[in-house]
């Protein structure tokens, strides 16, 4: 008989979201899994609770980006709260739990750490049987992931295995596999085919700009800076769910529609990723781990501070990216690197590198044949973590 997976995730923003689905078609491909769930847990907690977790970090991320960066470093404090987000998150999570002791999944993975914080609590308490996976969303291992009870952990990049091992967790428990995306975003498609589906030419460099889902970010301003430019290319934009966004876009490029293809929100942006040329957009961890997949170089716009900071970091270690601090230079840095076709190639060739597409079927196999017990560290041992950790900051 074949297991039951369940996915936790939480709609913080798309990604953690985008990382289940991906999870859930690898797990539905394997023979030895007869069931796979896919679950939101803010669905199951009090309207409060969901504001909190769901609408703050995007409202932050608009009006208060510099606190959110500071809030992102103070809180990355190894063992420090982890006892306190329990407190706060048990008694919200009481539906969930029930629907988890009900459901009885053989293993659970979670893309968020919120439900990975409460099953992990369940665990260590002798409450809950099951296999728990923790998913790490992001280029940086950060301390609210930590948790005392789990089976392993899955991380995109080995600097993130090192810092954890430090931090308690064994390196045979973590598995660096990357970002679990839609493997598809490395296959090979019809270039022609999209290009003419979105009106594009084939002998000119094509610029995707993204806004998110949300359509968040300086996406108006960096349209202004692009319609000055003298370079021919032609640019797609991506404005999201927002559509004050688009209409203004719309209105910038008016008298230059031939170098522009303004949409909304898209499901095409695999094929949008396929025929790019580079990518104009905020470093968030699935867009990070989709344009690598995609050998598509970024050019980073407004990083959010705290992770979207570390991804970046990590693009431009990688060779894969350059970054745009201020929108005013803009028209210079990317001029620079559009007459420079020899470096464009080589940024693309070192984002497919470090892509990692297969992540999710990787993830799957390795979740699906573990009959390991659970590794649990008690409160004295996080303890001695937490000073070991104190004392190298």
């Amino acid at each position: 008989m074949g297991k039951r997976i369940l996915i936790m995730s939480a709609s913080v923003g798309s990604g953690h979201n985008k990382a289940a689905e991906a999870l859930a078609r690898a797990f539905r491909f394997r023979p030895d899994v007869d069931e796979v769930m896919t679950d939101d847990a803010l669905e199951y907690t009090n309207a409060l609770h969901k504001q909190v977790y769901s609408k703050l970090y995007e409202k932050l991320s608009s009006i208060a980006p510099n606190f959110l960066g500071w809030w992102y470093e103070t809180s990355d404090d190894p063992w420090r709260a982890d006892q306190v987000r329990i407190l706060l998150d048990l008694p919200h999570t009481l539906p969930m739990i029930k629907f988890i002791k009900e459901w009885k999944p053989d293993a659970i993975v979670c893309t968020h750490f919120m439900p990975a914080g409460v099953v992990s609590h369940l665990i260590a308490q002798k409450k809950l049987e099951a296999h728990l996976s923790i998913v790490v969303t992001d280029f940086h291992f950060h301390a609210e992931w930590l948790c005392r009870a789990f089976h392993k952990y899955f991380v995109a990049q080995e600097e993130d295995r090192e810092h954890m091992a430090f931090l308690g967790i064994p390196r045979e428990r973590t598995h660096v596999t990357g970002i679990p995306i839609d493997p598809d975003f490395a296959r090979r498609m019809s270039r022609p085919a999209i290009l003419r589906r979105f009106g594009l030419s084939a002998d000119k460099p094509v610029l995707l700009l993204t806004a998110g889902t949300l359509g968040l970010g300086p996406a108006a301003s960096v349209v202004r800076r692009l319609v000055e430019m003298r370079q021919d290319f032609q640019t797609v934009v991506v404005c999201g769910k927002n559509e004050e966004l688009r209409d203004e876009v719309e209105a910038q490029v008016a008298g230059a529609a031939k170098k522009f293809v303004v949409l909304g929100y898209t499901r095409q942006m695999r094929e949008l990723m396929h025929v790019a040329s580079l990518i104009l957009s905020k470093p968030g961890g699935l867009t990070t781990a989709e344009a690598l997949a995609s050998g598509l170089p970024m050019l980073i716009l407004d990083p959010v501070g705290g992770q979207e900071e570390r991804n970046a970091e990590m693009l431009l270690e990688r060779g894969a990216a350059i970054k745009c601090s201020e929108v005013t230079v803009l028209p210079f840095k990317l001029g620079c690197l559009l007459d420079d076709p020899a470096r464009l190639r080589e940024m693309a060739r070192r984002a497919r590198a470090a892509g990692r597409p297969e992540a999710a079927a990787e993830i799957a196999r390795l979740v699906a044949e573990d009959r390991g017990e659970a590794n649990i560290l008690s409160f004295a041992e996080t303890r001695k973590l937490r000073k070991a950790a104190a004392a190298e900051s």
